[in-house]
């Protein structure tokens, strides 16, 4: 029998792993409704706009994540050093170090990329940026630091993608180590 839940919030992080399970494409209403054990009056209750509106809900939650523990605590620390540390500890937390796969990346190869290219580009855009300018104030020049941004973000991702292919979580963190070192 579903259940009941009830707040939306509470739904979310159940259809993130739904999505990053299936995909967009594979997330059918059957596996939604087994993945938040809910019935399909509660989803369609909390989420009127069917599944576009459930995964943007779920990227605007990636979103407010990475803003409040990447994002803003790169731009913020006084430390450069420390805070692109504390970047590399959060994203290994977040992808449990390697174990789950960047959903918002998932999102930008599926067919799904254009109805999400602003939330998507945004995500990316932003960390880059941001870790890009902790760069700068450690000291790098201002086009140095924004390559080696894009490279490290880039490398998080492939080594997620290259780990989940290769079912070796331990893959992740030894290119996060080596990227850490990069940075360092």
């Amino acid at each position: 029998m579903p259940r009941v839940m009830g707040e939306r919030s509470t739904v979310v992080p159940q259809l993130a792993e739904v999505f990053r399970t299936y995909g967009y494409e594979g997330a059918s209403l059957a596996r939604i409704t087994e993945g938040t054990g809910l019935g399909k009056g509660s989803i369609y209750n909390f989420f009127p706009g069917g599944k576009d509106e459930m995964a943007a809900a779920v990227l605007s939650e990636i979103d407010g994540w990475f803003r409040e523990q990447v994002f803003h605590p790169l731009r913020d620390a006084a430390d450069a050093r420390r805070g692109v540390m504390m970047m590399f500890d959060a994203v290994s937390r977040y992808f449990e170090s390697g174990r789950k796969v960047c959903l918002v990346g998932m999102f930008a190869l599926g067919h799904e990329r254009d109805r999400f290219a602003l939330k998507v580009q945004a995500y990316f855009a932003e960390w880059v940026q941001a870790l890009a300018v902790v760069l700068e104030r450690g000291g790098r020049d201002p086009e140095s630091a924004l390559a080696l941004a894009e490279e490290v973000v880039g490398g998080i991702q492939g080594a997620l993608v290259l780990a989940r292919a290769a079912n070796e979580p331990a893959l992740f963190m030894r290119a996060l180590a080596r990227l850490r070192q990069r940075v360092a």
